[in-house]
């Protein structure tokens, strides 16, 4: 597997890129994918914009006002109403809709899967584009048809003067650096806070592979939340053994002191963080596209003896993790449950792979403990028979 992460990007290689380019610089690599082609079409791409489950958009350069911002799902009549040039539509998350882009995640799997957010796909015409613009998180830029200019500019922070506008985030200001085309089978990285600004030569489609990056701010709320949620109301704020004070109406040193143990005391628990952070990360885009799938399924030994695999809804997010007394757990939709370290084979294997055989899972059926994890993630909708996805 080294040798096919190597590949994709040329003389550079998996461990070079990590080590000189990832969340540092950008990386222009020429045919990551050699004759790539897109196994999503212009027209189907469209077809799911007016789909009421799918997030899309259409930005156009020039419509009722520059960059000029539309929100799908859209009416049947509305590519007969776009003008011949100048926009472009976005796609959210068509892994999650198309098997087939979903596979392409398996390109990228020299990096933590579960930090992944999605696959989103654009179509623009001629001189379509977003605005130059930049990201929080790292993105992979794969041109999958047609020919984009990419134009790379400067770092940049929230201090970034934009545009007015209230829809997106354009840059007022863009210092090019670096300019290149892309063709099939071509992409671009890009890390976080550089700006970038891609323009359709001729009618193209990008895929843009995300990672998620929660910030700061999110990681303190939510962390502290999913604290709070597991404390008694009988855990307050004591001061036995309290001097008594010069100025009562004075918060003194010792009682910060106080506050901020208890502080550590609760944040220092890596069990729970880890527990948190994993249901975190997992928490699924769209969880009503796995929860269509739940219910009583089939006997599973009957249908794994029967030769049918199960596979991972591509809805569904996966990750586990490892303590250091050998316990599991296993993450999945913003879910968790404790496995026992005799299950690690297994756990890795569900969460590895998107498609399970059904002779490599016979033999856990006759473990009591395996049967029942496969099972319930069955039942929940978030490993599918291979017959319910066809």
């Amino acid at each position: 597997m080294t040798i096919e992460f190597d590949s994709l990007f040329g003389d550079i290689g998996v461990d070079r890129f990590l080590a000189e380019y990832w969340q540092r610089k950008p990386l222009l690599i020429r045919q990551a994918i050699p004759g790539f082609e897109s196994p999503i079409e212009p027209n189907e791409l469209a077809g799911l914009s007016l789909e009421e489950e799918v997030e899309s958009r259409i930005i156009l350069k020039q419509g009722s006002h520059p960059w000029e911002l539309r929100q799908g799902p859209f009416p049947d009549d509305t590519y007969q109403q776009l003008p011949e040039r100048d926009w472009t539509l976005l796609v959210q998350a068509v892994d999650q809709f198309v098997p087939e882009v979903a596979d392409l995640l398996a390109q990228f799997r020299f990096l933590p899967s579960w930090r992944v957010d999605d696959v989103m796909i654009s179509y623009a015409t001629p001189g379509g584009g977003v605005g130059p613009h930049y990201d929080n998180y790292d993105v992979f830029l794969l041109q999958g048809h047609g020919k984009r200019r990419w134009r790379i500019g400067q770092q940049c922070s929230e201090d970034s003067q934009l545009l007015d506008n209230p829809d997106l985030r354009i840059l007022a200001d863009f210092d090019c650096q670096d300019e290149w085309v892309l063709e099939p089978g071509d992409m671009l990285y890009i890390p976080p806070g550089v700006a970038h600004d891609g323009v359709a030569e001729t009618d193209c489609m990008t895929y843009s592979i995300g990672f998620r990056a929660p910030s700061h701010a999110e990681i303190l709320v939510h962390f502290t939340d999913y604290l709070a949620h597991h404390l008694s109301d009988d855990q307050r704020y004591g001061d036995a053994g309290l001097n008594r004070p010069s100025d009562p109406a004075a918060i003194d040193p010792a009682a910060i002191d106080r506050l901020q143990q208890s502080v550590l005391r609760l944040v220092s628990d890596k069990e729970a963080l880890a527990t948190w952070f994993g249901r975190h990360m997992t928490e699924a885009k769209y969880p009503e596209l796995a929860q269509a799938y739940a219910g009583e399924p089939e006997p599973l030994a009957e249908s794994l003896s029967a030769g049918i695999g199960l596979e991972t809804n591509p809805a569904v997010r996966l990750a586990y993790w490892e303590a250091a007394d050998g316990s599991l757990r296993l993450f999945a939709n913003g879910e968790h449950c404790a496995v026992g370290p005799a299950l690690l084979p297994l756990v890795q294997l569900i969460c590895n792979q998107r498609y399970l055989p059904a002779e490599l899972l016979l033999g856990w059926t006759q473990e009591e403990d395996a049967q029942q994890l496969l099972e319930q993630l069955v039942a929940k909708g978030f490993l599918l028979m291979e017959r319910q996805d066809e």
